[in-house]
């Protein structure tokens, strides 16, 4: 009896691409990985050739959109902030992720001379993170009001702010102030509604049908005994 012949499974295309990418970007893609099952490519990328490869991206290897632009806070790095970029080919259909690191210190390579639209997405990761990126003519804050201190996605940054901010009826304009933390809204009834309440809302009308039930019930006369 021949024996059963188990084929081999076939490589993933996708880190096929990514080998060719990596040979085309010449040391600026540090390593290549897949990520959700094998589904998505995702390439580690030399900061400082950050503009150059995503050019090489969208002319050599048609990935002509850019999707998204984010960071990422691991605190405990020496280069603690991932920027990762999402790429969207529509001639092949097919998406790459691209990922760099950076200390918060050292500027990230802007991509707004390749996409526009690289402007909005890297003054969102400015203003939730603090990355600079090199090149960005408008670094303005985008989610966070004028004059607001600190990067609010950071991991150490503290829940409640530093600042907060009202309308002063008397002044007639927006003031800053410390933020304070009133008392009364810091105590909590944990006690539960099961267990320590005798009426639920909406139960009224149930209450007035078992009083009315009541008085009919002492009002009927009793009914005689019938002889056995």
């Amino acid at each position: 009896m021949a024996e059963d012949i188990i084929e081999a499974p076939a490589p993933n295309p996708l880190l096929g691409l990514g080998e060719s990418i990596m040979a085309a970007a010449a040391g600026a893609v540090t390593a290549v990985s897949l990520a959700r099952g094998g589904a998505e490519l995702v390439l580690h990328a030399d900061r400082t050739r950050w503009a150059p490869l995503h050019g090489l991206l969208r002319d050599g290897f048609a990935f002509e959109q850019l999707m998204d632009l984010c960071g990422t806070d691991f605190p405990a790095r020496a280069e603690r902030f991932e920027v990762v970029t999402n790429l969207l080919s529509l001639s092949l259909n097919r998406r790459v992720r691209v990922i760099c690191t950076t200390d918060g210190d050292q500027p990230v390579p802007s991509l707004s001379a390749l996409w526009p639209v690289a402007v909005w997405y890297e003054r969102e990761c400015w203003d939730m993170y603090g990355v600079v990126f090199a090149g960005l003519a408008d670094m303005r804050r985008l989610l966070t009001d004028y004059g607001f201190e600190g990067h609010p996605l950071r991991k150490d940054f503290p829940l409640t702010g530093h600042v907060e901010l009202r309308y002063d009826e008397a002044r007639k304009q927006v003031v800053y102030e410390p933020v304070q933390l009133a008392q009364d809204f810091r105590n909590f009834d944990f006690m539960s509604p099961w267990e320590a309440m005798t009426t639920l809302p909406g139960d009224e009308k149930v209450h007035l049908i078992r009083e009315e039930r009541a008085k009919i019930e002492r009002a009927e006369p009793a009914k005689p005994e019938l002889p056995r």
